[in-house]
């Protein structure tokens, strides 16, 4: 019990009612959400929740829309005696299938894909730095970076096929070196050299301090991003007959990618 004392101001008597007390203020501070968690983060389960409920929804009116509007029939039974020409990898696999018109299969099909999978894996490991945690492309420099190394890529690689199908090393080199040098170790060299090249030009033209882990894994990772892409493109959009490279509306034999959309 809490009785007035015209001294102190508050006195506490010695006689107690069983009842307890608290002294309770109201003061400017967090809200209970935020700074609780590890690492100091907030909550944000419900809102990620709601924006993929929303993308969901979105893809599946998108899909039932196009197919009500777009009729899409099936082709005749198989034969195994006649293959397709082009014959052709769903399009989530059509990257690697490229790949294989420009270097021994193992190294296509196994030891790149791999390579690429651990290097994902390895980025947390490697980039662990929590300055710029949850803001797209870290900073300004960042988003440049991205921007800058996404053209290098889709122009290199471009340029990659091309040159690669005019003059392919495994052909012009067939008699002159082993298929090891020819279908491994050279198409690994170049790629490897147009891979590394944005990261060299990132550490040299960065002159008052040296790229920081997450801006080197922002280049590594839009090389091998936009690699993926243009490869995907490239072999389903522009691969025809014979799996050479053709525009798709000069494809022969009536083919053409864009038929029945």
């Amino acid at each position: 019990m809490a009785n007035k004392d015209k001294g102190t101001g508050y006195r506490f008597s010695k006689k107690s009612s069983g009842k307890t007390y608290s002294l309770v203020e109201i003061v400017k501070s967090d809200t209970t959400m935020a700074n609780k968690g590890p690492d100091n983060t907030v909550l944000a389960f419900p809102i990620v929740a709601i924006l993929e409920l929303i993308i969901a929804l979105g893809s599946t009116l998108f899909l039932v829309l196009f197919s009500l509007l777009k009729n899409a029939p099936l082709e005749e039974h198989a034969n195994a005696i006649i293959t397709t020409d082009p014959a052709k990898a769903p399009w989530y696999l059509m990257g690697l299938q490229e790949m294989l018109e420009h270097m021994h299969p193992t190294l296509a099909g196994i030891a790149l894909p791999t390579l690429a999978v651990l290097f994902l894996m390895v980025i947390p490991y490697i980039d662990h730095s929590k300055e710029g945690s949850g803001v797209w492309f870290t900073s300004e420099r960042g988003k440049k970076i991205t921007k800058w190394t996404a053209i290098y890529t889709v122009i290199v690689m471009i340029a990659f096929v091309v040159l690669d199908n005019a003059f392919p090393p495994r052909e012009l080199l067939r008699d002159v070196l082993p298929n090891l040098i020819t279908q491994s170790l050279i198409p690994l060299t170049v790629m490897t050299f147009l891979v590394l090249l944005p990261v060299f030009i990132l550490m040299k033209t960065t002159k008052e301090r040296k790229p920081t882990a997450r801006e080197v894994m922002l280049v590594l990772f839009t090389v091998l991003f936009f690699t993926g892409i243009v490869l995907t493109l490239t072999g389903f959009l522009f691969r025809g007959p014979g799996f050479h490279l053709y525009w798709p509306w000069d494809m022969p034999n009536g083919y053409n990618p864009f038929d029945g959309l």
